[in-house]
Order: C-alpha cells, then sequence, then structure tokens
C-alpha cells in the first residue's frame, strides 16, 4: 500500500506549485488539512472516479472551502482530474480550476466556501442515506474560524436529532484564522463538551497531522452507533516549512523566492525523510 505520510508532503509541493503558479490561495489551511484529506481519500472512503456516481458512495465536503488547493491536490492524485492541467491553470482567467469547489468539477460534492454550510448540508446527506436505506458514510471537513457561524449547530443540533451515525465531521482545529487567533476573534472555549452537549461523539485527535492517530480515530468514528461523530483535530497552520508554520500571515499568501527556495527544501526533506520509513497502514 501507498506511503500516505510521504504522499501528504507530495501533496503539499502540488499546492506549492499551485499557488505559485495562480499567484493566489490559502496556503496556511492548505497545509494544516492536508493529511486529514489524504487519509479520508486514500484510506477511509469508497470514492473514486470509477464509482463518482454510485448512489452507495460515500460522500465528502469540503466546508472550508478557501482551502481548495489541498482538495484539488487530492482529488487530481485520486484521478478525479489531470494534475498538469490544474497546476497550469489553477486561478488563471477561465480555468475550471477556480478558487473555491465547484461541482462542475469531477469529485466535487458541491460548491462550497460561504463557511457554516458543509455541516448542515452533510447532515441532510446523510438523513436521505438513512431513508433510502443505503451504507454510504458521509464526511465534511470544517475550519475552527468557521464555527462561528450559527448554522454548524443548527446542523449539529439536528444531526444528533436524527441520530446520524452515518455522519463524520472534522474540524481542522489550527487555531488561526485570517485576522489572528481564533480565540481573540471568538473564543471556542472546550470544543469537546461543547459538540458533547449537543449530542455527539467527540473524539479529541491530539496531533491532527499524525496519520496513525486519525487513521484510528476515522476507524473508531465507524463503530459509533446512535449519534454523529466529530474528530476535533489540533494540526498545524502552514504545516511542513518553519516559514509559514503557526503564523497567522500565512493564511493567504504566495511565498517571495526566498521563502519558497526554503519551503520546498523543507517539504522535499520531510517527504524523503518520511518515504524511508515505509508504508503506512499496510
Amino acid at each position: 500500500m501507498e506511503n500516505l505520510k510521504a504522499l501528504a508532503y507530495g501533496l503539499r509541493e502540488t499546492v506549492i506549485d499551485m499557488i505559485v503558479e495562480g499567484k493566489a490561495g490559502h496556503i496556511g489551511g492548505d497545509m494544516s488539512v492536508m493529511e486529514i484529506l489524504t487519509e479520508l481519500y486514500f484510506c477511509q472512503m469508497n470514492v473514486s472516479p470509477e464509482n463518482q456516481d454510485d448512489p452507495d458512495r460515500d460522500r465528502f465536503v469540503m466546508s472550508k472551502g478557501h482551502s481548495v488547493e489541498a482538495y484539488y491536490a487530492v482529488l487530481a492524485e485520486k484521478g478525479f482530474f489531470d494534475k498538469a492541467e490544474l497546476v497550469s491553470t489553477f486561478s488563471k482567467f477561465g480555468s475550471r480550476f477556480i478558487g473555491h469547489p465547484n461541482n462542475k468539477l469531477p469529485g466535487v460534492e458541491m460548491n462550497s466556501g460561504s463557511l457554516g454550510h458543509g455541516l448542515p448540508v452533510c447532515v441532510g446527506m446523510a438523513l436521505a442515506g438513512k431513508m433510502d436505506g443505503r451504507g454510504y458514510r458521509v464526511y465534511t471537513v470544517m475550519g475552527d474560524g468557521e464555527l462561528a457561524e450559527g448554522s454548524v449547530w443548527e446542523g449539529a443540533m439536528a444531526a444528533s436529532q436524527y441520530r446520524l451515525d452515518n455522519l463524520c465531521a472534522v474540524v481542522d482545529r489550527n487555531r488561526l484564522q485570517i485576522s489572528g487567533s481564533t480565540e481573540d476573534v471568538m473564543g471556542h472555549d472546550d470544543l469537546h463538551e461543547r459538540f458533547g452537549s449537543f449530542g455527539w461523539h467527540v473524539i479529541d485527535v491530539a496531533d491532527g497531522n499524525d496519520m496513525d492517530e486519525l487513521h484510528a480515530a476515522f476507524g473508531e468514528a465507524k463503530t459509533v452507533k446512535g449519534q454523529p461523530t466529530v474528530l476535533i483535530a489540533n494540526t498545524v497552520k502552514g504545516k511542513g516549512s518553519s516559514v509559514m508554520e503557526d503564523k497567522a500571515n500565512w493564511h493567504h499568501k504566495v511565498p517571495n523566492e526566498e521563502e519558497l527556495m526554503q519551503i520546498r527544501k523543507d517539504l522535499g526533506e520531510k517527504k524523503a525523510e518520511l518515504e524511508k520509513e515505509g508504508t503506512l497502514h499496510g
């Protein structure tokens, strides 16, 4: 089986190529969410270019749609569209690869980017699966800054009310948003306690950039009955290079030449190190 830890760093390199070529991108959140997306698409979800129209496929919604670069990179690696076209045309005039997910692209279930919408839509998808007697699962990834949207908590209430154990949400808990610390902008207090009070099964992932921890957490989520599950994935914004890590000003930024050289060096060295360690989940 493919070494997913190394793959996540290779996909980070693809994201860098896209952002440099397109001269735009939400680089910090792309980097924090990469292991989550890699684990979902290459280990957890029953979805592929071959079954994308199958009513029994698993569903995924990238609720934090501004991190579209990471999402596109994963979909291209999975074979939904051509990676060379993605990198060369991203965010350019007339490109189909625009700055937020859109469902005209293969593999994209819904348009997203207006924050707070992913979870409520996934509640509808999961409820429909229950009503139709289908066994598919529904996943969404939200940013922690996104949790200030009231629609998130309406969706959370509905998911618990309808006992949607086929629904799994992930919070990319990197603690930074465009204007600074999430706790300064709109404090979240104890997210475990908060989601738990809404009737959710809560799994704290101490290191949301550790694929072994993510693998175990998603596995646990599949065993939960009678309630939805949320993973609170504690990640690092800009994960992969000291140039970007844990810095709010890398929420949306294009690296200059000096920064780019160091980022490529850091990502390449980490990928090579992980390739030597061998296969994950093999």
